[in-house]
């Protein structure tokens, strides 16, 4: 059972076998926040994967120690962030991580790497088209002048998180599909000897369109977030400009708020 500062005992269920939770009954952070704390961090690191069953709450509470409407707190909680669904004669059953990403100039693919998340990527098109007055003037081209595009489908655990579309100037680097589906476009360019130094970034909103939704496996209609970034090099070149749709149900932009002296 577990008491103050000791290690709690895990539910039957597979998907817990390997967990081990740290419930201090004696810290003034209710019981109930620590267990779906400690859940959430197992679902977004991968100790809890898609599809795995954590028990119902009888056994759970038993297990744990706790009583059963602590353990209910917890999992409604996770339930109403949409990590976790209850099934009917299954029981609490993980459904996936939401990404929680720091608004800071890094790489996608990189952050759900460092995260545990086992990102994928699919590229849907990777070709020369011609700058339109906006990609023109973010990576200060002529208007009508080639420029690299990419759009790819980036997953976690077999889910659709992302949709990237990127221009880059034409002979910034060779962009080979093979390597863009088993890596980052930051990473290439870091091996391509290109040092990212500073990027101006938009973060909105809005409403996926059929073809988005299709993509993304959503209904139409289903809340995206947005992201446009222009990012420089160390000499304050442009090389990249993206526009990205992000599923909000699987994804926030995390940042820390400073107080000016």
């Amino acid at each position: 059972m577990a008491k103050t500062g000791d290690r709690a005992r895990t539910a039957p269920a597979a998907a817990l076998s390997s967990l081990d939770f740290a419930l201090d009954r004696g810290s003034p952070v209710p019981l109930y926040h620590q267990l779906a704390q400690q859940l959430e961090a197992a679902i977004e690191h991968g100790a809890l994967a898609p599809g795995n069953l954590l028990g119902n709450e009888v056994d759970l509470s038993v297990r744990l120690g706790l009583s059963r409407p602590t353990v209910r707190q917890a999992i409604q909680s996770l339930v109403d962030k949409g990590l976790l669904v209850r099934r009917r004669g299954v029981g609490t059953q993980v459904v996936h991580s939401q990404v929680k990403r720091p608004l800071e100039l890094s790489s996608l693919y990189d952050d759900l790497e460092a995260a545990g998340q086992g990102p994928t990527t699919q590229v849907v098109r990777h070709e020369v088209v011609p700058a339109s007055c906006d990609v023109a003037a973010a990576l200060g081209v002529a208007e009508g002048s080639e420029v690299a595009f990419l759009e790819r489908l980036r997953s976690t655990h077999g889910q659709p998180v992302a949709l990237l579309c990127n221009y880059l100037p034409p002979a910034l680097l060779g962009l080979d599909s093979a390597r863009l589906e088993s890596t980052g476009l930051y990473r290439m360019m870091r091996a391509a000897g290109i040092t990212l130094h500073s990027a101006r970034q938009t973060v909105g909103a809005r409403a996926a369109d059929a073809q988005e939704a299709a993509r993304l496996d959503e209904q139409e209609g289903a809340a995206l977030l947005t992201m446009q970034r222009t990012a420089y090099d160390d000499t304050g070149r442009p090389v990249e400009y993206g526009t990205h749709i992000y599923r909000a149900s699987r994804y926030t932009f995390d940042f820390q708020l400073l107080v000016r002296p």
